[in-house]
């Protein structure tokens, strides 16, 4: 034991954060699921779930190259599939109300052609 005085101090290293490790992918499953399970169109959801489980494979696996490659298309898909599933009720909501509006205009007007009116001026009793 060293009991002399003063004593030399040795630089501590430093600590710094932790090495970080390549951080695994989000593999986008429970909005696949919620996608496929909506039924949307032409089954985008399907195949984000397919591209979801897969990413979830390779992550499991330790391919995490493979898994962010895959995570990326189940993104892809599970945006296209919830655009589509917002999008087409909404355009189709829209072309539904225009139509009614434009079928209600013209259905006015074609009243006002085909009624007689009994009241007013005859021009031939005269």
């Amino acid at each position: 034991m060293d009991t002399s005085y003063p004593r030399e101090e040795r630089p501590r290293p430093k600590q710094g954060p932790p090495p970080a490790a390549p951080q695994a992918p989000r593999d986008h499953l429970l909005w696949a699921i919620f996608n496929t399970l909506y039924m949307n169109f032409c089954c985008l959801g399907f195949v984000a779930l397919a591209f979801a489980v897969k990413a979830r494979d390779r992550k499991v696996s330790g391919d995490v190259e493979a898994a962010r490659h895959f995570s990326s298309k189940a993104r892809c898909y599970n945006a296209l599939a919830t655009a589509g599933s917002v999008v087409l009720p909404l355009l189709l909501g829209a072309l539904i109300v225009t139509g009614v509006i434009h079928l209600s205009k013209l259905a006015q007007d074609s009243v006002g052609f085909f009624t007689y009116q009994l009241s007013g001026s005859d021009d031939e009793d005269q």
